[in-house]
């Protein structure tokens, strides 16, 4: 049975009671006010604070270039707009890697300056440091095993990750690692559905997947894409819920005839 209405607010712990109960965790990207709202409102489990917010919002290329200032600031706009959903603020690059002091500094500044409830981390093994220095600040910490975006000039590709044994017997140790050192959740991108199934079913905390198969204990998509804003971007992963570029510029092109044409303001429409 479903407990998705009963819950006021959901935390980490409510994640981890869907895990053992067999309930699924939805979550979706948040990056503004006003969509968060509607997200929250219609009771998604998870709003995601992406650095894709870089791409969606910004326009770059990659996740790189956003600045831990600029996530502060759509974070803060995201958690006033929230009341039920918990809020996942990813630390930029360069905010934590190979630092685990810096890394404290803006997990702490995420925290205090937005309101959010947790921050998430791409890595495993090499940033254990930095992970646990923020769990000691008593700061929730999720993971993320896989294509991780701000690595993407390592990989030098976008493509399916670990499907040689050797990486994939590195994500399992990663994601082991991960729940040994106190991580309340991670996300797993693009890797095989199998071995996404495997390891959801290998650690007792809550598996969030993006293009990682039915088998993971919850899913999450980037809102611009599942809405259709973004029309460039069509990964096999993700699923199309509404073409709201098409029905934008429809309403647009309208606005633009109805004022040329003078029949928009109407006298119903004015002072």
């Amino acid at each position: 049975m479903s407990t998705h209405k009963e819950i006021k607010r959901i935390t980490t712990q409510t994640l981890q009671d869907f895990k053992e109960n067999g309930e699924k965790i939805s979550m979706l990207t948040a990056y503004d006010f006003s969509m968060a709202g509607i997200v929250d409102r219609a009771g998604i489990d998870v709003i995601l604070v992406g650095d894709s917010a870089s791409n969606v919002m910004a326009g770059h290329e990659t996740t790189l270039p956003i600045t831990l200032n600029e996530m502060i600031y759509h974070a803060s706009a995201v958690v006033r707009a929230v009341s039920r959903a918990l809020v996942v603020v990813d630390l930029p690059f360069g905010t934590y890697q190979g630092n685990s002091r810096l890394a404290l500094e803006s997990a702490i500044r995420i925290m205090k300056e937005s309101g959010a409830h947790a921050v998430k981390m791409e890595g495993g093994g090499e940033i254990r440091e930095s992970i646990e220095r923020i769990l000691t600040a008593g700061i929730p910490v999720m993971g993320h095993l896989g294509l991780t975006p701000q690595s993407i000039y390592k990989f030098g590709t976008y493509t399916v990750r670990a499907k040689e044994e050797l990486e994939a017997q590195k994500l399992l140790e990663d994601a082991m690692l991960l729940e040994k050192i106190g991580c309340f959740s991670f996300v797993v991108e693009k890797i095989p559905a199998q071995l996404a199934e495997k390891v959801a079913k290998s650690v007792h905390i809550p598996v969030i997947g993006i293009g990682a198969g039915p088998g993971v204990d919850g899913q999450v998509l980037v809102l611009h894409d599942m809405l259709g804003i973004n029309k460039e971007f069509r990964p096999r992963f993700v699923r199309r819920y509404l073409e709201m570029a098409d029905l934008m510029d429809g309403a647009v092109k309208q606005y633009i005839t109805d004022v040329k044409s003078m029949s928009f303001p109407s006298n119903k429409e004015m002072y």
